[in-house]
């Protein structure tokens, strides 16, 4: 199913290997490619995708994202440090132990300015010579230290790097403000790339459906029904291909709907946005617990299996809305 994620991202695939270009070619330097998009668009993909053909091939890749239900300072390096041998980095070990996020640090804190320093210290040692690549995933999610960390290390000089950010709209985050001042900082920079991915279009839907049944003509109703299904989105199309198996996937008339209340279709709305029950009940301001009910009424009313099932069945009757926080 990668070629459903690539249809249409041709163009973002060659800018990434401009940017990385000139970071393994020339000088020491920073480079930036800053992906944005809502949910389900494929970022971490795209990402992949591009990892995969750069050449020359990079020394180090540092990969690190957000610990969303449990955020503490430095998430995104106790991630990359995580399982990682950390004997010969130059920092203090009381100070690797706060930004390691050990169990039991010491009692005695750094400063927050200190503590960014050796963080940034930290991450130009594992980088050395280059080139690396730095892959920061989910900025939306991350905790302001982590924030801070990133933008510094945007503005380094001569590190050796290309810095990759994926993340969702700035409102969309548990600090827009600091999201957005982060976004701005990254893609406002000289030689930044700044990447939009928004839903697929009906071309590129019909281009997918062409790749994954080639011996099977595709009608023009066909893919419009497939695209109102999924609404261009990458991640719902590749669950829709595999959920269906080519059966029914081209039947138009979708089957009546259950009887559903209000709360319940706001619940549906968040499982198609692939959240997890803490995030549901986050974002619509209820109890775990009565997430659990509503879920569990969702899989009975829909005769669902799972959680994925139940969201499909509501992208195919397109009972999707957008996601209100509470």
């Amino acid at each position: 199913m990668m070629p459903v994620s690539m249809v249409g991202r041709t163009g973002e695939l060659a800018e990434f290997a401009t940017a990385w270009a000139t970071v393994a070619g020339g000088r020491p330097r920073t480079g930036r490619v800053v992906v944005t998009g809502a949910a389900g668009v494929g970022k971490s993909l795209l990402i992949s995708a591009a990892l995969a053909d750069l050449s020359p091939r990079p020394a180090t890749v540092l990969t690190g994202t957000a610990r969303v239900h449990t955020p503490a300072p430095y998430d995104w390096l106790a991630a990359v440090l995580s399982g990682r041998d950390t004997a010969g980095l130059p920092l203090p070990p009381d100070a690797l132990a706060w930004l390691a996020q050990h169990p039991h640090p010491p009692r005695e804190r750094y400063a927050p300015d200190a503590l960014l320093r050796l963080a940034v210290v930290t991450v130009r040692a594992l980088v050395g010579a280059g080139p690396a690549v730095l892959v920061v995933e989910d900025l939306h999610a991350l905790d302001p230290a982590s924030l801070n960390l990133v933008g510094e290390l945007a503005a380094a000089p001569e590190l050796p790097a290309l810095l990759v950010v994926a993340s969702r709209p700035a409102e969309t985050a548990i600090s827009p403000g600091l999201v957005a001042a982060t976004l701005a900082r990254l893609a406002g920079a000289p030689g930044a790339v700044r990447q939009h991915l928004g839903p697929l279009g009906r071309p590129e839907v019909a281009a997918v459906l062409g790749q994954v049944y080639p011996g099977r003509p595709v009608a023009p109703g066909a893919v419009d029904a497939v695209w109102r299904r999924t609404g261009g989105n990458p991640y719902r199309l590749v669950e829709l291909l595999v959920a269906e198996r080519g059966e029914h996937l081209f039947d138009e008339a979708p089957a009546p709907a259950a009887e559903l209340t209000g709360r319940e279709i706001e619940v549906l709305s968040c499982l198609a946005a692939g959240m997890s029950n803490k995030q549901v009940a986050r974002s619509l301001g209820i109890s775990v617990r009565t997430v659990t009910v509503h879920v569990s009424n969702l899989l009975r009313k829909t005769g669902s299996a799972s959680r994925t099932e139940a969201a499909l069945w509501a992208v195919r009757r397109q009972l999707t809305g957008p996601v209100r926080p509470g």
